[in-house]
């Protein structure tokens, strides 16, 4: 039940293209399948940070047991990704990560 929500204020060209990359990477590095991944993105939202709006993104992962100590190496993959396909630097966007309780989210009329 992974769940990538990017909001920026740059603009993706081929939005479809981002949503199916982001869920191949995230498949990978969180070893969920891609049919279970969802991938939300928001583009040219009213945003400032550090007191200017260059470019920038805040980015929310929640998963189902997503570890805190793999919390790094996925920041690392998905700022990477985010700074080639935003091209947003990666000074400029924070990354949440949530770990959601399986009976706290969900899905097909019943929860995970």
């Amino acid at each position: 039940m992974p769940v990538l929500k990017v909001q920026t204020n740059s603009e993706v060209a081929d939005k479809k293209k981002f949503m199916e990359d982001a869920t191949e990477l995230l498949s990978k590095v969180l070893m969920k399948p891609s049919h279970y991944i969802m991938v939300i993105i928001e583009t040219n939202v009213e945003m400032m940070f550090a007191e200017n709006d260059a470019p920038l993104a805040y980015v929310e992962l929640k998963s189902i047991g997503l570890r805190e100590d793999a919390t790094a190496a996925i920041s690392a993959k998905l700022s990477r990704f985010l700074e080639d396909e935003l091209k947003v630097p990666q000074d400029r966007m924070y990354i949440e990560f949530a770990d959601a309780k399986r009976n706290m989210f969900g899905w097909n009329g019943t929860t995970f």
